[in-house]
């Protein structure tokens, strides 16, 4: 089976990069779509791939200021030639989905998240935009409807949906009207192990960005006193000027380190709205406990009493007060560990491979009729 891979952007390196590697190792013949692949960000990470860039790359700024260029991503998405390829696996959280397939080619697109600056949050995408790209956001907010009209069209394309957590079925069905299924993120639970000694700090693994509220637990542990160290990059210049003396900012460090820093740390905090958050899983497959928003796909990864607990307000005081109530000896490290376990990366290529199978067998089965 000739089989393709198409991802929406390959200039930094997440969750859904995580996941595009999986397929890859499931399909390792599989050329790579991307709109923009950035090798500096990548450091190499994907040398050895067929990495296939779509035209828009090579316009001016085209890698480093990708975001000017949003009008023009549903026509450079649809201007791949996938005619040679029996199967398409789009890996999206924007434009992939919205491919041109041959017929008979049975495409499956996994879905991280519909659009953000689409459905979700157009207004913190707008608000977040910076220097030159502020500019462009006054001539790219008109294009924002007919964008939502391509986008909705485009998740129709695919034969069949897979979304990375409920919480994401349930947008999947409100804003493109889908069914879909679910298969939970790889997460390669077993680089993690549980430490002996545990750190007096508190943890935040993250990038940098608005939506993952550090604010909100700067502001938390500005007031209770209590170190928090916080692994991660992005524009952390207004973060800094409101953290304390008890804020620790450790920027971009190995996986080896982070490792360490997790198994260590008193508990892992999550105060914001995830679609999935692979981040967390790393966390409980350190034996250590999640204090987690009560809200999004933590609902459905993170076990109330077992592998964290959760606090109901996103709010700087709710997440203190969980702080302030948290005792290390409610939580059993080799329990929470046990539980990570059923997030791993081969249980995903396991799921993964017997689904698109199945639809693929399916998709032949309709041509032949």
């Amino acid at each position: 089976m000739r089989a393709a891979i198409i991802h929406d952007f390959l200039t930094q390196y997440g969750g859904a990069e995580k996941v595009m590697e999986c397929f890859h190792e499931i399909w390792p013949q599989a050329p790579i779509f991307t709109l923009f692949y950035d090798k500096k960000a990548m450091k190499q990470r994907f040398s050895d791939y067929d990495i296939r860039v779509s035209p828009i790359q090579n316009l001016l700024f085209g890698v480093k200021k990708y975001r000017w260029y949003l009008p023009l991503m549903p026509s450079a998405v649809e201007r791949f030639n996938l005619k040679d390829f029996d199967l398409i696996i789009s890996d999206c959280s924007a434009y992939s989905k919205g491919v041109i397939t041959h017929p008979g080619t049975c495409h499956i697109s996994y879905l991280h998240t519909p659009t953000r600056y689409l459905w979700s949050d157009t207004y913190d995408y707008l608000n977040s935009l910076k220097g030159g790209e502020k500019i462009m956001s006054k001539i790219i907010a008109p294009f924002l409807t007919y964008l939502r009209t391509w986008d909705y069209l485009a998740a129709q394309r695919p034969d069949s949906l897979i979304a990375n957590s409920k919480f994401i079925a349930q947008r999947i069905q409100r804003y493109y009207r889908r069914e879909s299924t679910v298969i939970y993120p790889p997460v390669e639970v077993e680089k993690f192990g549980i430490s002996k000694e545990i750190g007096d700090y508190f943890l935040i693994v993250s990038r940098l960005v608005p939506y993952k509220k550090i604010d909100l637990a700067i502001k938390a542990f500005n007031k209770l006193k209590i170190p928090l160290k916080i692994i991660g990059k992005g524009n952390d210049k207004g973060l800094r000027k409101i953290a304390g003396p008890y804020i620790e900012f450790l920027g971009f460090i190995s996986d080896k380190k982070k490792a360490e820093y997790l198994s260590r740390c008193r508990a892992f905090i999550y105060p914001q709205e995830e679609d999935f958050g692979i981040t967390a899983i790393e966390a409980m497959a350190s034996g250590r406990p999640v204090i987690a928003y009560n809200a999004g796909a933590a609902t459905e990864t993170v076990i109330n009493g077992l592998s964290g607990k959760f606090f109901n307000e996103q709010t700087w005081e709710g997440l203190a007060e969980a702080v302030i109530n948290f005792k290390d000896r409610d939580f059993k490290p080799e329990e929470i560990q046990k539980y990570a376990q059923k997030f791993s990366k081969e249980r995903f290529k396991k799921e993964i491979k017997t689904f698109v199978e199945n639809k693929c067998q399916v998709k032949k089965r309709q041509l032949s009729n």
